[in-house]
């Protein structure tokens, strides 16, 4: 006669909800948006994508802002300011010769974060002012400039993320998918807010489709034209005309040169 024996099932290990739902879609939204708008910066054929792609880093840069105040308290910028408060206290082990090493890391992801959302700002400033013809060569300039530094922000960070999740043996970017943490204790957030989450994603994409809308059939200018409709206003064809023919005489002058 032979006994079975039956292995007891083995238990999930316990997390905690620290990143609420808004944050994590925002996060990602804006990720995609500014790959996709660098990667059509240079591409008269995608102009349309390009603007539509600016002007939503500049939305989810307001959502941002404004779930910063009235967001939960992990996400507000006032959590930013107090991680930063940390870096005196930093500077004080360093000069005792005690550096606390895991602070440095957090001020560091801290400062990388900070950075993003100050760069956005002038960053799509300057996109809209160039597409609006507000001022000579220098503001497209200006555009490539912080388009380029934020991208190198983008890099650091990313950089942090990793060289992070190898020291902790920890991924990092867990968090910014589920909005969990492995370990014991209590959630940080009392509610995932799914329903701001599933509101701010609806309003992006409804945005999305309606730029879709707006750009005219392949048959009739296709994406070249269609760029010229993100404004719906008239006179939005001869300024985007305008824009056109100032980048083809720059591009011209460059070969001649």
């Amino acid at each position: 006669m032979t006994s079975t024996t039956f292995s007891a099932p083995t238990s999930k290990p316990a997390t905690r909800r620290t990143v609420d739902a808004p944050t994590r879609v925002m996060h990602w939204l804006m990720a995609l948006s500014f790959l996709g708008a660098y990667v059509t910066a240079d591409g008269e054929r995608w102009r349309l994508l390009h603007v539509t792609l600016g002007y939503t880093l500049a939305g989810l840069l307001a959502f941002r802002l404004a779930w910063g105040l009235i967001g939960p308290r992990h996400a507000r910028l006032s959590a930013l300011w107090r991680k930063l408060q940390g870096l005196p206290l930093w500077l004080t082990g360093l000069k005792a010769g005690a550096p606390n090493w895991r602070l440095a890391q957090n001020l560091l992801l801290t400062l990388s974060v900070v950075a993003l959302l100050a760069l956005i700002g002038p960053l799509t400033l300057s996109g809209y002012g160039t597409y609006n013809e507000w001022a000579g060569e220098w503001l497209e300039e200006v555009h490539e400039f912080f388009g380029n530094a934020l991208l190198a922000v983008v890099l650091a960070h990313i950089a942090m993320i990793a060289g992070l999740s190898l020291l902790r043996r920890k991924n990092q970017v867990t968090p910014m998918l589920t909005g969990r943490v492995e370990g014991a204790g209590p959630d940080l957030l009392k509610s995932n807010h799914t329903t701001v989450a599933a509101l701010l994603l609806a309003a992006v994409l409804g945005f999305w489709a309606w730029q879709w809308q707006q750009a005219p059939a392949a048959g009739s200018g296709g994406m070249d034209s269609g760029a010229n409709l993100t404004e719906g206003g008239r006179d939005a064809p001869a300024r985007q005309g305008a824009y056109d023919g100032r980048r083809a005489r720059e591009h011209r002058e460059r070969h001649h040169d």
